[in-house]
C-alpha cells in the first residue's frame, strides 16, 4: 500500500487530505510544520510527499531544498493558497514533482499521485538496473560445440520468447546460471532486470524477507520498508538458484506467489501484485527430495513447466579445448598479459582430469596456469598445478 506524507500547518487541510487519501486506500501520515516534516521524511520511507509552501519556522521551499540536498528521491508535490507562476517555477527548479494550488481539486490530486507513483517505480527499477553489471549477451554465451550444448541452445531458442517457467538442473559449476541468463537475454523481458537469489546463501530466517520484502518494524533490524526480489523482478526475470535449499515455509509462500501472482511483505497485510518470469536451478534431485518429504511436489510442478538439464564437464570433454582457449584469452586480457599458448599435450592432460568442480574448476585451473606457468602451457604444467580433491 503506497505511503504518503502530508506537511501542512492548516489542520483542516491535513484532515481533509488524510480522509480522502485513506478512502483511496493510501497510508497517510501528517505533520504540522516543516521541521517535523523533514525529520519524518528522513526517518521513514514515503512514496509521495505533499508539502505546503507557507508555513512558520521552515517554509515549504526550505523543506524541499533540504530534502533534495539530502538525496531524497521521493516525489514532492508542493501545495499553496498563495500560488503564482513565480512560486510554481521556483518549486519545480528546486526539485518539486508538481505544484497544486488551493483549494485542492480531488481529481487533480489523485492523478498527480498516480503519476508520481509511476515515477517512484521507475526510479526503483533504474536503481536495480544500475546495480547490475550490465554485460552484453555475448558475455553470457555458452561456450562449446558438443551435442549436449547444441541441444540446450535449441531449447533456449524455443523457450526464451515465452514466459514459461524453467527448471535448470545440473551439478555445481556446470553453467546453470549461463543458461538462465541466455533465457532472459533472448526474451521480451531482456530490457528489464534479471534478479538472482541464491537460496543456499541466505539464512532460512531471512529468505522470506529477501524474496517478498518487509515492512518497517517487521523485525528488529527492519528499520525501513524494503521491496523483495519478486517485486523488483516483476517486469523481468527472477532466477531462484539452488531452489532445493529453500525452507518449507518459503516454499509455501513461493508456491502462493506463483499461483496467484501476488505476495505479502513480511510484517505487512496488503497483497501486492507481481509478475516476474521465474527460472529456478538446482544441483539436487528434487524428485528424491519430494519422496523424502523435503520439497513440495506442487511447487516442483509449478517450477518445471520446462526442464533443461545441463551436463557435467566430464560428459562434454570435447568442449575442453574451446573452453580452455576462451578462458586463456579472457584471463590474459584481464591480467594485462600477452595471450599465452597451450600445447596439444596440455589439452590432452586437461581432458584426462576428473572435473568434480566442472567449468568453474576448469576456469580456476587455467587462471593458475596463466599465473604460474610458462609462456607456453604444457602437459607438465597441468600435472603440477591441477589440484585433485
Amino acid at each position: 500500500m503506497p505511503k504518503i506524507l502530508i506537511i501542512d500547518d492548516e489542520r483542516s487541510i491535513r484532515r481533509t487530505l488524510k480522509e480522502i487519501l485513506e478512502f483511496e486506500n493510501y497510508t497517510v501520515d501528517v505533520v504540522e510544520d516543516g521541521i517535523a516534516g523533514v525529520e519524518e521524511a528522513k526517518n521513514n520511507k514515503y512514496d509521495v510527499i505533499f508539502c505546503d509552501i507557507k508555513m512558520p519556522q521552515m517554509d515549504g521551499i526550505e523543506v524541499l531544498t533540504k530534502l533534495k540536498n539530502d538525496g531524497l528521491e521521493t516525489p514532492i508535490i508542493m501545495i499553496s493558497g498563495h500560488g503564482n507562476i513565480e512560486t510554481a517555477v521556483d518549486s519545480i527548479k528546486n526539485g518539486a514533482y508538481d505544484f497544486i494550488e488551493k483549494p485542492l481539486d480531488l481529481n487533480r490530486i489523485l492523478v498527480t499521485i498516480k503519476n508520481a507513483l509511476d515515477k517512484t517505480n521507475l526510479v526503483e527499477e533504474t536503481k536495480v538496473l544500475k546495480k547490475q553489471i550490465k554485460l552484453h549477451s555475448k558475455n553470457y554465451q555458452i561456450i562449446g560445440s558438443s551435442e549436449p550444448l547444441n541441444q540446450i541452445r535449441e531449447m533456449i531458442v524455443k523457450v526464451a520468447p515465452s514466459d514459461a517457467r524453467v527448471l535448470i538442473t545440473g551439478p555445481n559449476g556446470s553453467g546453470k546460471e549461463l543458461v538462465a541468463r541466455q533465457l532472459h537475454e533472448n526474451s521480451a523481458r531482456k530490457s528489464s532486470p534479471f534478479i538472482e537469489v541464491n537460496c543456499a546463501a541466505i539464512p532460512s530466517e531471512l529468505i522470506e524477507s529477501e524474496l517478498f520484502g518487509h515492512e518497517k518494524g517487521a523485525f528488529t533490524s527492519a528499520v525501513k520498508q524494503k521491496k523483495g526480489k519478486f517485486e523488483l523482478a516483476s517486469k523481468g526475470t527472477l532466477f531462484l538458484d539452488e531452489i532445493g535449499d529453500m525452507s518449507a515455509s518459503a516454499q509455501a509462500k513461493v508456491l502462493r506467489a506463483l499461483q496467484e501472482n501476488k505476495i505479502t511483505r513480511v510484517g505487512g497485510e496488503q497483497d501486492i501484485k507481481v509478475n516476474p518470469r521465474v527460472i529456478a536451478a538446482t544441483n539436487k534431485d528434487l524428485r528424491k527430495m519430494i519422496t523424502d518429504g523435503q520439497f513440495r511436489e506442487d511447487l516442483f510442478h509449478r517450477l518445471s513447466v520446462i526442464i533443461i538439464e545441463v551436463p557435467s564437464l566430464n560428459d562434454r570433454k570435447d568442449d575442453i579445448p574451446i573452453l580452455a582457449d576462451y578462458f586463456l584469452e579472457k584471463l590474459c586480457a584481464e591480467y594485462g598479459m600477452a595471450k599465452k599458448s597451450i600445447a596439444p599435450d596440455a589439452i590432452t592432460a586437461l581432458q584426462d582430469v576428473n572435473w568434480t568442480g566442472n567449468i568453474r574448476e576448469l576456469r580456476n585451473i587455467v587462471e593458475r596456469l596463466i599465473i604460474l606457468g610458462g609462456n607456453e602451457i604444457v602437459k607438465e604444467d597441468v600435472k603440477k598445478f591441477v589440484v585433485t580433491v
